[in-house]
């Protein structure tokens, strides 16, 4: 059973979302807000599993509210102190083709997927039952946008690289570039001749190594990194 945290500006959609989601029988909404700020303390009393944020929303603090849900050792908990490994919301957003700054911001920030606002009601809980059993989404028609924008960003000047490539082993090494390329762990392991949940553990230690929650996360340091490009 994942639980569902709903973020939603507008409360048609909110009721709709819950709606859609009652009717799952894995599926149980445990709250629902329009306010980033409630998001945030909600996410740490109720604790989701996923906390699924509506589009991007240009006067909203969107971007800080997915930091602060996906990285809740930075919070002060409502019950009880910290414990370290805790448990931690993945966050789910639904954007548009045409926010992929907006996406990549996010991505950046912890957000564990993506989905476009015009999904199918079967595309939205499959995405929510991935996210929560703790692999990615992202919709092929962000995957682009997403790796353009990646491109275009400055790349960090040596100083600021507190992460070498030189941290990760061989193994690692070759898991990344697939995992930026886009394969799955059972596809990894298969090319690499390694049983899937070793490919599960090395997923982890990268994602481990280069400070990030989400594979998507890996992806982009890839890019980013060099270590893989966009087919022309």
């Amino acid at each position: 059973m994942a639980s569902v945290l709903i973020v939603n500006d507008q409360s048609l959609q909110r009721l709709g979302l819950r709606m859609l989601l009652a009717a799952e029988p894995d599926l149980t909404v445990v709250g629902d807000t329009a306010s980033g700020a409630e998001a945030v303390r909600m996410s740490v009393e109720l604790r989701p599993d996923i906390v699924l944020m509506g589009g991007h929303r240009p006067e909203s603090d969107d971007i800080e509210t997915i930091r602060r849900i996906a990285r809740p050792s930075h919070l002060t908990p409502v019950r009880g102190p910290a414990e370290p490994g805790g448990h931690q919301p993945r966050v789910l957003v639904l954007t548009s083709t045409h926010e992929e700054a907006y996406a990549y911001a996010a991505l950046r920030a912890g957000a564990g997927g993506f989905l476009l606002e015009d999904a199918t009601s079967d595309e939205l809980t499959a995405a929510i039952r991935v996210v929560a059993a703790g692999d990615a989404v992202i919709t092929p028609e962000l995957t682009r946008a997403l790796i353009d924008t990646v491109r275009q960003e400055r790349a960090p000047r040596p100083r600021e690289r507190a992460i070498g490539l030189d941290t990760f082993t061989e193994r690692e090494h070759d898991v990344l570039v697939a995992v930026a390329s886009g394969w799955s762990n059972a596809e990894i392991g298969a090319r690499l001749s390694i049983a899937p949940t070793t490919v599960k553990s090395h997923v982890s230690h990268i994602l481990a190594k280069i400070g990030a929650h989400a594979r998507v996360q890996a992806v982009a340091f890839a890019y980013e990194y060099g270590l893989v490009h966009p087919a022309a």
